[in-house]
């Protein structure tokens, strides 16, 4: 058991240590920078319990649009008005908590390490790091028995897997009209791991190609101060370096950006802006880089690599307008720190209540059920 150093709380203290807590893993959590309180964030935030006859629920609302053509010139609109269509989408709560504890008093005294400030650091990073992984796995729509690289995680007592998680039950994969596979010869076709070959590497065409396709599908933009649409891609970092490698797209960022060292292919910087869309690199996008090397019969089987022989690695690129996510966000971090062996040892822990889900919803394009906001992209790298 790895072990830490803290003196007692008083209750503001905990209090206060439990808000910067969250405000600092809410800092690191990458995800976090595209949540919001309404529905043109990606990431809808939900902080407060709706109140309902089946108890207190972490809900979001989806209204479809209106199909009607409305009333014209004079004739009557009463009686003739349109349903709004509203969707509740319902997110499960459950308990993410990681706590660590000092050696002993001796071990303290050996020590100039502020180990509280050390400890908060570290448990904030750990819960904004598996927020992150399940926020991406939810969106990706693979379970979280799998790792965001591809491997399965090893199975641990009940408990400690995040794979035990209530809102892990309610992962999903994407619909039909949500799941695409980037072809280098076809273009955009349906998403099948087990037919993606070496050469379906990412291209400046498939930006293109992708954000009309989220268009015909009536995947609302993100609207910003001007009104005009904004979609977000998030992609590896393999694969954002085979899109900068990709001569479309090195003409397309060299032309349209600034001269000099403030254009983007030269700053470093982990986010573009192409045709718009922003595209960010992170390295929880799903990828199979510790996904395990199979055969034909291994083909499309969790915990292997794609490809009709299980030997190619690829991507699951998302593509994310609004309310592409839910997340319930419900209340400060519970702290409780603790003494053990006669007050030898102290220990800290931290608990925070949150959950996540993909909304759905019918859709007239297609009529059918459809992931409302996201649209999964796989590709070769």
């Amino acid at each position: 058991m790895a072990n830490t150093n803290f003196a007692s709380l008083t209750s503001e203290q905990l209090t206060i240590w439990s808000r910067d807590f969250w405000r600092v893993a809410r800092n690191m959590s990458f995800i976090n920078q595209f949540s919001g309180s309404g529905p043109n964030a990606m990431v809808q935030s939900i902080s407060e319990l709706t109140q309902s006859e089946k108890g207190a629920r972490a809900v979001i609302t989806l209204l479809a649009d209106m199909t009607g053509d409305g009333i014209i010139g004079d004739n009557t609109l009463e009686g003739n008005e349109e349903t709004l269509r509203a969707y509740d989408i319902v997110v499960q709560l459950d308990q993410m908590r990681f706590a660590n504890r000092l050696a002993g008093r001796l071990a303290d005294q050996k020590s100039v390490v502020n180990f509280r400030e050390h400890s908060r650091d570290a448990l904030a990073y750990a819960m904004a790091d598996r927020i992150d992984q399940t926020a991406f796995l939810t969106l990706t729509g693979v379970n979280y028995t799998q790792k965001n690289n591809g491997a399965l995680r090893p199975v641990l007592s009940t408990g400690q897997n995040l794979g035990d998680l209530a809102y892990g039950s309610d992962v999903t994969a994407p619909t039909t009209n949500r799941h695409r596979r980037w072809d280098a010869t076809n273009g955009l076709v349906a998403g099948d791991v087990t037919a993606v070959v070496a050469a379906d590497t990412i291209q400046y065409k498939t930006i293109v190609a992708l954000k009309a396709y989220a268009k015909d599908q009536y995947v609302r933009g993100i609207r910003g101060a001007a009104g005009e649409e904004v979609y977000h891609l998030f992609v590896t970092p393999q694969v954002m370096a085979d899109l900068k490698l990709d001569s479309d797209f090195l003409a397309n960022v060299r032309n349209a950006g600034v001269r000099g060292p403030g254009n983007d292919l030269f700053s470093g910087t982990s986010s573009l802006m192409v045709d718009g869309v922003m595209i960010h690199e992170f390295r929880h996008v799903f990828n199979t880089s510790g996904a395990t090397t199979g055969t034909s019969s291994n083909a499309g089987s969790a915990g292997y690599k794609w490809g009709a022989d299980a030997d190619i690695n690829g991507s699951a690129l998302l593509f994310c307008g609004a309310q592409s996510l839910a997340m319930a966000d419900i209340g400060l971090p519970e702290i409780v720190e603790d003494s053990f062996d006669y007050g030898n040892q102290n220990g800290i822990s931290i608990g925070k209540i949150l959950g996540f889900k993909k909304p759905k919803f019918n859709t007239d394009v297609t009529s059918t059920t459809e992931d409302f906001g996201v649209i999964r992209l796989d590709v070769a790298y």
